[in-house]
């Protein structure tokens, strides 16, 4: 950290904005802010027209900038810094890697209640008559103080238009000086700390004669006063060693009513309210021991832990003590040493339980741990798991958090104390100088968005279920890859990395395989559990001898109800929400479209809407076709709400569930319905890819998968290595705990490789075909993706735009540029997108191959022909 010594020297400092600004910019630094000023704190800035940003100090120097006169900083707003370098390095890298700017990473990485809101307004200081006698005002700011009087509040824009005047800053500041004028929520906090009311006894009262006295005269003339009295007394263990502080919250669920009587007490001069800072974050204690590992668990360990080079006198660490370690001495001192492990373990093979030792391993040696999981859906078992074993040291985060939230997990990463506020502070009262610090959080559970954390002390990054898609970020930039980006960290804090995986990218496996990973592989489910028996619905067949009951098959219908009847729990999976893809129309085939994208409407029967799922669009359904006038409309199609409702037909008796986007906006869904599943309340759990990923319930005996088809021909060259791994991770939710599962796929292609490849659990012979293919097509991983889109709301624009920037590539990296072409969806938001792909070999330096682009995109974007297109660039797209 970085801080200045107090100097009369003229100090400047870059910052990163709040902006999609390729540069830092620089400011000055007023001299009686030397000694304050360091690396990671906020300052106020002004950026171009009378604007004011919060922005990061990265660099602090002695030049000035030589293209521009540096403005000063107009207020720094942390004591401490809220960023270390360590952040700042793995924001340099993914600005760098993914080509984007350094204010899109600030954007991502910060919390909302850590950046500040601009809401400029300017009013009248209350004291403004008695300044105005004593100085002299130009005309402007009479014309200002004229309008404010008039007006009491004006904006940055109203007052450029009065003085007629684009810059107005100067001008305000010297009024601002004057102590004519204030600015009104100039930047608003959004972080604000949760204030708790307390409760406690008066000095007075705090005495066993006067609270008998109390009691006698409440008893005859005051009840519920009385009842509120011995609330507060239980409430506060006040005859036992412990006594504890009682918050008024309590006393009012305690106590119907209690309210008015709380303040009659207060009044009594009985109760004094105080309030105190606390935090949103709930506070857990550890309960279980954590369990031993059975043999194979124990191998893969030592294993892991030789790989990662925790090794004593040539024994892993885990295993000091232990009569038989997994490998020889000879055998740990000769083995390469690996920042990165690859765990490809089975379905319910034990990885979670192996990933606990390892935690607790790191946190043993005052390490923080990281355990990244793609959805949020997952982190409710997983931190009520890890709350058992490691109590209130386990902090998570994800965007389901609201701002404070996010803020006080930051700050307790940040090691940041809390200050308790006390309401009776003042001179005539006791004071109470309470500080409390909330525990720092050793292991931190949660989405993609966990790893920009302030960690100082990284020990071990876990990546569960590593392949998934969603640790990919799409829009908006920085579209980076959380695995990737969590590895790289893990590199900064010199920290080890281990990516867990039933159904492995090939990208990782290909890095195993290549021994740039390490790897270790658990081939057994937990407990001697078999693998679950897949059978194959044909469709197709079913169809032809008219056996298909809406969208269920005969022996998917039949294995439901013999799950049903031995009070087994049941999964159905598909991967489209809605109640139907699209409404058509019998005679001439017309289907309603989005007027702002070009896919076709969702029916949402609970909302009785069609709504596109790109941009929100909806209308309710028409009664007629708008081409033809026909009014034969029918559903074509399934999603998630179609299968909860016909189920409800066939198996009326039982309790059904759907979770998808759908239903799990609010904060708690996913807990809720995960519990309710859990705990038995429902009997079948109807879902998209939510369900597929990591769940473990023991009472689910079998998995349908409704419609395999859709994802294998879905046109992208990861199509079958997705089909595969959705399959796989889906049918790992049947026959846990002792008992074998069941997995019915219905599909009219019952002999495609890749479905084959699942029955038999042949990950190896998935992998071995797909990178055949890989190699001869020139894809990861060998070959590296760029992905380029243009977009413009003219498709002429794009189509020329998109030509001219194709031509410019093409005569740097030739064959390697396909397109342009039009993605699926080619317009979303009345926005046209063209994609350009660039295939660079792993060979080859990516670092000028991006140079060369970034050149090129430089000078497409100074062509005054294309200045209005937008260009996206995504490196390694999913």
């Amino acid at each position: 950290m970085y801080i200045c010594s107090m100097s009369r020297n003229t100090f400047f400092v870059d910052v990163i904005l709040p902006l999609s600004v390729p540069n830092l910019y620089t400011y000055r630094v007023p001299f009686e802010w030397n000694d304050f000023i360091a690396i990671g704190k906020r300052v106020i800035v002004q950026f171009g027209k009378g604007k004011l940003y919060s922005a990061l100090v990265r660099v602090i120097h002695e030049n000035p900038p030589k293209q521009y006169s540096a403005k000063y900083i107009d207020s720094i707003l942390d004591d401490l810094p809220i960023v270390n370098q360590k952040q700042f390095e793995l924001w340099d890298w993914l600005s760098s890697y993914y080509m984007c700017n350094i204010g899109d990473v600030m954007i991502a990485a910060l919390p909302g209640g850590l950046r500040l809101s601009s809401e400029t307004k300017i009013l009248l200081d209350q004291n403004y008559k008695e300044q105005i006698s004593t100085i002299e005002l130009s005309d402007k700011e009479y014309l200002i103080l004229d309008a404010l009087e008039i007006r009491q509040v004006l904006t940055l824009n109203d007052i450029a238009d009065i003085i007629e005047q684009k810059i107005v800053y100067p001008i305000i500041k010297s009024l601002i000086d004057k102590g004519i004028v204030l600015i009104q929520e100039e930047l608003k906090e959004k972080f604000k700390p949760k204030i708790e009311s307390y409760v406690r006894i008066t000095t007075f009262a705090d005495n066993e004669d006067n609270l008998k006295t109390f009691f006698d005269a409440l008893e005859r003339k005051a009840p519920k006063q009385l009842d509120v009295l011995m609330a507060y007394i239980t409430l506060s263990k006040r005859y036992s060693k412990d006594p504890v502080e009682v918050k008024k919250s309590d006393i009012l669920k305690m106590v119907d009513g209690a309210e008015a009587a709380i303040k009659s007490l207060v009044k009594k001069d009985v109760f004094e309210i105080y309030e105190r800072e606390v935090g949103r974050l709930a506070i857990f204690e550890s309960e279980n021991k954590i369990s031993d590992l059975n043999e194979e668990q124990q191998r893969i360990l030592e294993s892991i832990n030789t790989q990662f080079g925790r090794i004593k006198n040539g024994i892993p660490v885990a295993l000091e003590g232990s009569s038989s370690p997994a490998c020889s001495k000879d055998e740990a001192e000769h083995t390469t040493i690996k920042d990165v492990v690859l765990l490809h373990g089975v379905t319910s093979s034990g990885k979670t339980e192996i990933y606990v030792k390892l935690i607790e391993q790191a946190i043993a040696e005052g390490k923080q741990v990281l355990y990244l999981l793609p959805e949020i859906a997952l982190t409710t078992q997983i931190i009520n798991r890890l709350r058992k074993y490691f109590g209130d040291s386990v902090g998570v985060y994800h965007s389901k958090f609201n701002e404070n939230e996010r803020v006080e997990v930051w700050n307790n990463v940040l090691g940041s104390k809390y200050k308790v506020k006390d309401s009776n502070e003042d001179d005539d009262k006791n004071k109470s100088n309470l500080n409390f610090k909330l525990s720092n959080f050793k292991l931190i559970i949660g989405a993609r968005s966990a790893l920009f954390l302030p960690f100082s002390n990284l020990g071990l990054v876990i990546v569960d279920e590593e392949h998934d898609t969603s640790y990919k970020q799409y829009d908006p930039s920085p579209r980076y890859n959380a695995r990737d980006a969590a590895i790289y960290l893990a590199h900064i804090h010199k920290a080890k990395t281990l990516l867990g995986s039933a159904t492995p990218s090939l990208e990782s496996y290909y890095n195993a395989q290549e021994h740039k990973y390490g790897f270790a592989e658990l081939t057994k489910r937990f407990g001697g559990v078999q693998m679950p028996e897949i059978l194959i619905a044909d469709v197709k067949e079913a169809m032809r001898k008219k056996q298909m009951k809406s969208h269920f098959s005969p022996l998917l219908l039949d294995t439901v109800t013999l799950a049903l009847e031995k009070k087994e729990q049941v999964i159905l999976f598909q991967n489209r929400r809605g109640f139907a893809p699209q409404l058509e129309c019998n005679m001439c085939a017309w289907i309603p479209q989005c007027t702002n994208c070009d896919v076709s409407l969702t029916y949402h029967k609970v909302s009785n809407q069609l709504r596109c799922h790109y941009c929100g669009y909806s209308i309710k359904p028409p009664t007629k076709c708008a081409a033809c006038g026909d009014t034969d409309l029918k559903m074509k199609g399934f999603g998630t709400e179609k299968i909860e409702e016909e189920l409800s037909i066939f198996y009326p008796k039982a309790k059904i569930a759907r979770m998808d986007l759908d239903t799990t906006r609010s904060k708690f869904a996913h807990q809720h319905i995960i519990q309710d599943f859990e705990d038995g309340n429902i009997d079948i759990l109807v879902g998209t890819q939510m369900v597929t990923k990591g769940l473990d319930f023991d009472n689910v005996s079998m998995v349908g998968i409704l419609n395999a088809d859709s994802m294998l021909n879905f046109p992208d060259f990861r199509s079958f290595e997705r089909s595969y791994q959705l399959m796989a991770q889906v049918s790992g939710r049947a026959g846990r705990k002792n008992k074998r599962g069941k997995v019915i796929i219905q599909s009219q292609n019952p002999e495609h490789s890749i479905i084959q490849e699942v029955i038999a659990n042949d990950y190896l012979s998935m992998y071995t075909n797909q990178l055949m293919d890989r190699k001869n097509f020139n894809y990861p991983p060998f070959f590296r993706l760029i992905e380029i889109t243009a977009i413009h709301k003219d498709i002429d624009m794009v189509n020329a735009s998109s030509k001219h920037l194709a031509d410019a590539l093409k005569k740097h990296f030739g064959k390697r540029v396909l397109g342009p072409e039009f993605p699926l969806v080619s317009r979303v938001r009345n926005l046209y997108h063209k994609n350009i792909l660039l295939k660079i070999e792993r060979d080859s330096s990516v670092a000028q191959v991006k140079k060369i682009v970034a050149e090129l995109l430089v000078k497409f974007k100074t062509t005054s022909e294309y200045k209005s297109v937008r260009v996206n660039i995504d490196v390694d797209p999913m």
